[in-house]
């Protein structure tokens, strides 16, 4: 079958390689339908994360139609349209029972490899690193899918794929984001980066009741989507953030602050332009404006979210700030099992359309060019789906 594999550093190409087979009762085999490429599948590609090996599969958005299923797999059959969350859960640990699936303590393999860097390992992710348990990703034509009953959500009649697609990372990620922060109704939130999480993340605060949306971004194309949304566009690299949040909030600050952007901030600033000196130099993994700007710009008891990937230890962390101004923080990867129904009823009811997001579409096998596209920004691109079938 075709695949996206890595090769190294900005080197993807699309191999022709073995399909993947179930090695246990609870597993599925999905035909993938659509893919897509994410954000935070560039900090593998710029290669920011450890534990990416060569001849790895790519992806963590996909979908697809259920191909064969194991002995023990009782909620989905062969033929179901089927979106599969990025974050494996096993349905059955304490803490997927809770509704915190990307916790899972069941799904990664490899939990001694990440424990090194987070103390206790998260979920397995597909497609995202041997640490978080090497699982295939889904920029492929097919894909193996672990403990498919928890895994693997119907997709009702009606529905495109482009409609639905986005409910296995990015819908769920921008939502929780927001519903972590406890919005208030009236509440002004504040969202640093416009990419696509950053653009549900927009839309969630004013379903969850938001008066005022504040966006920062340095691509007008980006700020423009933003403000088509309803946000208030802040470009950070021309304007002072600092000032311009206080002036629209009656020098308050926002009420809640959220990072959409992760590892590889841009910023305009002096430490921000040593963060990424230092990266690149291998001295650090993450740049952290973004986190920096957020906690400062924060108003009093007011509420910081950071759905942004980040992966390691950092440095000139403003905790001063936090404490002092009684911030709470919210992080982690997304539990996208506990939103998945909500977020469908708002795709069913037109309240959302996620397919609006989409600029660009391309067949699998074009997917080396997509991911150099996306990286360099270029054409104005927003959000990449792929056709394995083309």
């Amino acid at each position: 079958m075709n695949a996206l594999v890595y090769h190294g550093p900005r080197n993807v190409r699309v191999d022709d390689v073995p399909e993947p087979t179930m090695l246990a009762p609870t597993d599925a085999i999905v035909r993938i339908t659509s893919t897509a490429i994410c954000g935070s599948d560039l900090h593998l590609y710029n290669g920011y994360i450890p534990t990416v090996k060569h001849g790895d599969i790519l992806g963590h958005e996909f979908m697809g139609v259920v191909e064969s299923v194991g002995d023990a797999v009782k909620n989905v059959r062969v033929g179901d349209r089927v979106v599969v969350p990025f974050t494996i859960a096993c349905g059955g640990c304490n803490n997927c029972k809770a509704g915190f699936t990307s916790l899972c303590d069941n799904s990664n393999p490899n939990q001694d490899t990440a424990n090194i860097v987070t103390g206790h390992s998260p979920s397995g992710l597909y497609g995202y690193s041997h640490a978080f348990g090497g699982y295939p990703g889904g920029q492929a034509q097919y894909v193996r899918v672990v403990f498919a009953d928890a895994n693997a959500f119907k997709v009702p009649d009606g529905l495109t794929d482009e409609q639905v697609l986005f409910l296995t990372d990015i819908f769920p990620t921008g939502y929780q984001a927001v519903e972590q922060c406890d919005i208030k109704p009236g509440d002004v939130v504040a969202i640093w980066g416009c990419g696509p999480v950053g653009l549900f993340a927009i839309q969630s605060a004013f379903l969850l009741g938001a008066s005022k949306v504040l966006a920062m971004d340095r691509l007008p194309d980006r700020l423009e989507r933003a403000q088509g949304f309803g946000a208030e566009p802040i470009h950070f690299e021309k304007d002072d953030v600092l000032k311009e949040l206080n002036r629209r909030t009656a020098g308050r600050g926002p009420d809640a602050v959220i990072d959409c952007v992760g590892m590889e901030a841009h910023g305009a600033t002096i430490d921000a332009m040593l963060d990424k000196v230092k990266q690149v130099a291998k001295l650090t993994l993450d740049r952290t404006h973004v986190v920096r700007q957020a906690i400062y710009t924060c108003a009093k008891g007011g509420a910081v979210s950071i759905p942004g990937v980040y992966v390691g230890f950092v440095d000139m962390f403003p905790l001063g700030s936090l404490f002092a101004k009684g911030l709470r923080l919210r992080t982690g990867q997304t539990n996208v099992h506990r939103y998945l129904p909500t977020l469908l009823d708002y795709i069913a009811s037109g309240k959302v359309k996620p397919q609006d997001i989409i600029t660009h579409r391309f067949g699998l096998t074009e997917a080396a060019d997509a991911y150099k596209m996306f990286v360099d920004k270029s054409d104005d691109v927003q959000k990449i789906v792929l056709d394995p079938a083309a």
